[in-house]
């Protein structure tokens, strides 16, 4: 070491300074530095991966936001469309109520109108019975009694006889329903013989209902089903008039 002139002595203390140096520089510098590089590159990381689950959160939230607005638009829809239907289900209940309230209104004045015209043409069966009798007293040349007129009167006007429907005599008819039409209102007598000699054609389960049409003149026309029997006295002067040609 001498004839390279070098210390010994002083070689080695210059090693132990640089190696207490290095072991100085290891703890106090060399450590922390790559304490703080680690704990960097681990915050670094933790920055990413709470920024991919920030994301991941924010997509599922996009998502979850998209799913709410549609279902809450497909419910609004609904709502809409349950609306519309309520409105125009009420609409129609509306107008069929109107609808029947006119009609009941129509049938109701039809009824009125109709009992007052048959009132009215009650109200003239006296009349007319008295200028019939007048002119058959006139024709036969003698006074009819009383008896004898109004026997003459209801069976023209009501055509029954002793009793009996003069037209359903031989007659066969058969069916649910029987409408019976007379020139002038029948009264409640005159009804009630009709429908017991009609039913006991048709049998105690049909309807006889009355209608009242001024033009057949006098007798009855009684019409089952698509039969037809006239014993009105309009068509009695038409066969006369048919068989004068």
């Amino acid at each position: 070491m001498d004839k390279l002139g070098l210390n010994l002595g002083f070689f080695l203390f210059q090693v132990f300074n640089f190696t207490v140096m290095v072991i100085l520089l290891y703890a106090w510098a060399y450590k922390p530095i790559v304490r703080s590089l680690e704990n960097r590159r681990q915050k670094i990381a933790q920055s990413q991966e709470d920024a991919r689950i920030a994301a991941e959160a924010r997509a599922n939230a996009e998502k979850e936001a998209a799913k709410i607005i549609a279902e809450a638009q497909a419910k609004a829809g609904q709502i809409v469309r349950e609306a519309t239907e309520r409105a125009e289900q009420a609409a129609k209940d509306v107008r069929a109520a109107a609808e029947a309230e006119i009609a009941k209104a129509r049938e109701s004045a039809l009824a009125e109108a109709e009992g007052e015209r048959n009132r009215m043409l009650g109200d003239l069966r006296g009349q007319v019975a008295a200028l019939a009798i007048a002119a058959a007293q006139k024709l036969v040349g003698e006074a009819l009694d009383e008896k004898r007129q109004h026997a003459l009167l209801n069976e023209f006007f009501s055509g029954v006889k002793s009793g009996k429907v003069v037209i359903l005599e031989g007659a066969e008819i058969a069916g649910a329903s029987a409408e019976v039409t007379s020139a002038l209102p029948l009264t409640a007598e005159e009804q009630e013989a009709v429908k017991k000699d009609v039913l006991a054609k048709m049998g105690k389960q049909a309807t006889v209902t009355f209608r009242v049409d001024p033009s057949i003149l006098g007798g009855l026309i009684i019409k089952v089903g698509d039969k037809v029997l006239d014993g009105s006295v309009a068509a009695q002067l038409e066969g006369l008039r048919q068989s004068l040609k």
